[in-house]
């Protein structure tokens, strides 16, 4: 046996320490445990080691880490040895508590593998792990208390954010997959569905109790959600912004949409309250009835065809608006039919010339709305697009 080393009473005191008792000191204010492997050519005990940790990094790091210093203060814990022993060779684990932060728990990690002799014996240590033990008990403390929550009903108070993960853990089981979409467990037996945009949707309307969800994960509806769509009650549940007009726009191309439901201005489905969620769905409207307002308030915003028309007059130029009458392009009427060629989610042309039917044609193929010009050779309309001149506009403003 490779002999032992200096200090010897603190080696024994330290390295005689059962497993279990190690254990019960991580519960006081540790906050990580570095584990180390050990290799010894030759035969040594527990004291053996610790010694050798202590004696061969005194000095090493200064009296700040300095492992005895660092002991007596109960900024490091007792070390743990478990050794094997097999033809004239060591082997085993090593692990050292620590409530230092996470930099100085590394640089005393990077010490240990400085150890090159156990006595006369070559040794070497290497660092495998540096556990976050608070991580652990965090992780205990939600999986408890979602134990506890589904045994006894309780709750937690909502100010703690543990609660909140508790809750977030138990829900998130709770979220089905529904061909391979996010959904909530009561979504096929339910008459009326919610359909959401994303998985995170999902999950915050199941944290409010509403369990009749699916999600769509992207702008291209899924299969799968347009037959559900065919005989349930249906309410969209989608943000206020493009991504949720785009997933809109679709579905009411390829299913069917009874409601629409809306959050507040600047808030997303996924950030919201349980209040909140409660009240949007509440304020649900027809589709109808949502189509007619919005078709109301842009009217309502928009700039009138003759004022545009009016201001184009003489310049031979053309405009392409989309559907807020945001001004997608000025260019000469001469580059009108190129750029609308390549222009896309045009609502409406305006321009100071001749509406051919051509250019109506090619207007329909691009799904523009309003063709508007000076004077026209097509009537009224062609297709869906609805062809407006001059006289057309003035005529209405002087009704």
């Amino acid at each position: 046996m490779c002999g032992t080393l200096e200090g010897k009473n603190l080696v024994e005191e330290v390295a005689g320490k059962k497993r279990e008792e190690i254990k019960e000191e991580l519960v006081g204010t540790v906050k990580y445990l570095i584990e180390a492997d050990l290799q010894v050519n030759g035969v040594v005990e527990r004291p053996d080691v610790v010694g050798a940790i202590f004696g061969q990094t005194e000095g090493l790091l200064g009296e700040d880490l300095d492992l005895r210093e660092l002991l007596k203060a109960g900024r490091i814990g007792r070390i743990q040895v478990e050794l094997k022993t097999d033809k004239g060779r060591t082997t085993g684990k090593i692990r050292l508590p620590s409530s230092l932060d996470r930099y100085e728990t590394a640089i005393i990690a990077a010490a240990l593998e400085t150890i090159e002799r156990i006595g006369p014996c070559e040794a070497k240590i290497s660092v495998t792990k540096i556990q976050d033990v608070r991580e652990d008990k965090r992780r205990f403390i939600v999986k408890r208390a979602k134990e506890i929550l589904e045994k006894f009903g309780q709750t937690l108070p909502e100010t703690q954010e543990i609660t909140e993960r508790v809750k977030e853990t138990v829900k998130a089981e709770d979220i089905k997959d529904y061909h391979g979409l996010p959904a909530g467990p009561a979504l096929e037996e339910s008459d009326a569905i919610i359909i959401v945009e994303g998985r995170a949707d999902v999950l915050n309307l199941l944290k409010a109790g509403i369990k009749n969800t699916i999600a769509v994960e992207g702008t291209s509806i899924p299969q799968p959600v347009i037959e559900l769509t065919k005989n349930k009650t249906v309410t969209a549940f989608l943000d206020n912004d493009r991504g949720g007009d785009l997933i809109l726009k679709e579905l009411m191309q390829v299913g069917k949409v009874d409601y629409i439901a809306r959050p507040p201005p600047g808030r997303s489905v996924e950030e919201l309250t349980r209040k909140e969620i409660i009240k949007a769905l509440k304020n649900k409207v027809p589709v109808e009835k949502a189509i007619s307002e919005k078709a109301e308030r842009r009217e309502t915003r928009r700039p009138s065809f003759l004022e545009i028309l009016k201001k184009l007059q003489g310049t031979l130029k053309a405009q392409l608006l989309d559907e807020n009458s945001q001004v997608l392009a000025e260019i000469p009427v001469r580059e009108l039919r190129e750029k609308l060629r390549e222009t896309e989610n045009v609502w409406a042309v305006v321009f100071d010339g001749i509406i051919t039917p051509e250019l109506a044609s090619m207007a329909q193929e691009k799904n523009v709305r309003y063709l508007v010009g000076m004077r026209s050779r097509t009537v009224g309309a062609s297709g869906k697009v609805k062809v407006l001149t001059m006289t057309d506009l003035t005529r209405r403003k002087g009704r």
